[in-house]
């Protein structure tokens, strides 16, 4: 569960001061501080909450997202989101998890996004498959070739073309302009090549 500083207070109403009830939690590990006025008592359920209101706003999205939806085999351990308008990668570390921040185009940072629950029934915002995918192309060296990209894709990202065709190649030709990026750009060209889109 995550509590922001108000609910603390009522949840540790019966104590004189709340201020050391919360320090002594935090100190027993049962409680666990995201950053100022927001805690966690569940870590190992709130990972995908916590990645969402740690820097805000965002979405998980990149290898994460793919690796979710078993675009890419890898388990991703580290949790990571887009941002935008920054200018700088930001990195977060709580007890043993990593939470990372990468910026895309004001443009293309609404679209695509879907809510997820997690265990807790806590929503959270997930990037869909396409979106992602667009998201981590971007964050990538930018490729100018269909040989390159496709390198990229299948030989060091190991995306699974199975999955790949099953994507919405129409979202995702309609978002990936909005990138501005060599490697979006190359993306439309071997939809269209690979999947006849016209």
């Amino acid at each position: 569960m995550i509590y922001d500083f108000q609910s603390l207070i009522i949840k540790y109403k019966k104590y004189s001061n709340i201020y050391q009830k919360i320090n002594s939690e935090c100190k027993k590990g049962a409680l666990i501080k995201i950053k100022r006025g927001l805690y966690t008592d569940d870590l190992s359920n709130d990972k995908e909450v916590i990645a969402n209101v740690c820097y805000h706003p965002s979405y998980i999205s990149f290898e994460y997202a793919l690796s979710f939806y078993g675009l890419i085999p890898e388990y991703v351990s580290e949790y990571t989101s887009a941002v935008f308008g920054k200018k700088n990668n930001k990195l977060y570390r709580m007890k043993e998890s990593t939470f990372e921040y990468r910026s895309v185009p004001d443009e293309v940072f609404p679209l695509g996004i879907v809510i997820m629950k997690n265990s807790n029934g806590i929503s959270y915002k997930m990037a869909s498959k396409e979106k992602a995918l667009c998201d981590l192309l971007y964050s990538k060296y930018p490729v100018r070739s269909i040989r390159d990209l496709k390198s990229l894709m299948f030989e060091d990202l190991r995306i699974d073309e199975n999955e790949l065709i099953q994507l919405d190649a129409d979202f995702i030709m309609e978002i990936a302009p909005l990138y501005h990026s060599n490697s979006l750009t190359t993306l439309i060209k071997y939809l269209k090549r690979e999947f006849q889109h016209e």
